[in-house]
């Protein structure tokens, strides 16, 4: 099933998304997407429905074809101190903020959304599954997070984040039991069943 181009709002949209708030280490990344009008790619789709090459040949396609897209991130300090929601929510921020042309209506996945920005908004559950910019948003999103933990691997391969890139996988988990947390791990999730966190 092809995705919607537009959300038909009549004005320049951007498309939202985040990639992972369920991890237990390292930061929160969001994007924010405008494409041109009534833009099409049949290939789009929400970035869980897809391949890591599929993700990345979507990515250069994004990146050539959008009127503008940002980035934004919010650190695993961040999620810790104002909570892994509002943390989304910021990284989402800073990825629209970096949009030239701004945008002048946001669409975000999923069924809230604060911000200061004075930009009105439609949050739209499972937004990645059915319009083009959120889709590209999520992919964006889940890319530039992947190289990031894939960076940090190389200093901390125990936790095998060049695989999990800091999910919650019984890999993971059990490299936490093992070698306790590294300083990218979030500490206000629940990194073992059991809390029994060892500080490195």
């Amino acid at each position: 099933m092809s995705l919607n181009s537009n959300f038909n709002t009549g004005l320049r949209e951007a498309g939202c998304d985040e990639a992972g708030r369920g991890c237990l280490a390292g930061p929160v990344f969001a994007a924010a997407v405008i494409f041109p009008y009534d833009y099409k790619n049949p290939l789009l789709n929400d970035s869980k429905q897809l391949s890591h090459r599929q993700r990345e040949q979507l990515r250069e396609q994004i990146i050539r074809d959008a009127l503008a897209y940002g980035i934004g991130e919010a650190s695993h300090q961040e999620i810790d101190a104002i909570n892994i929601l509002k943390a989304s929510w910021l990284a989402m921020q800073r990825a629209i903020e970096k949009l030239q042309p701004p945008p002048e209506v946001l669409l975000i996945d999923g069924n809230r959304f604060k911000t200061t920005l004075p930009i009105p908004f439609h949050c739209i559950v499972k937004g990645d599954a059915k319009l083009l910019s959120i889709a590209a948003a999520s992919i964006l999103a889940k890319t530039s997070r992947d190289d990031f933990m894939y960076q940090l691997h190389q200093s901390f391969p125990h936790y095998g984040w060049n695989n999990n890139k800091g999910y919650p996988t019984e890999e993971h988990r059990s490299a936490i039991a093992k070698h306790g947390i590294s300083p990218w791990h979030r500490r206000s999730f629940q990194l073992l069943p059991e809390q029994t966190l060892f500080d490195n």
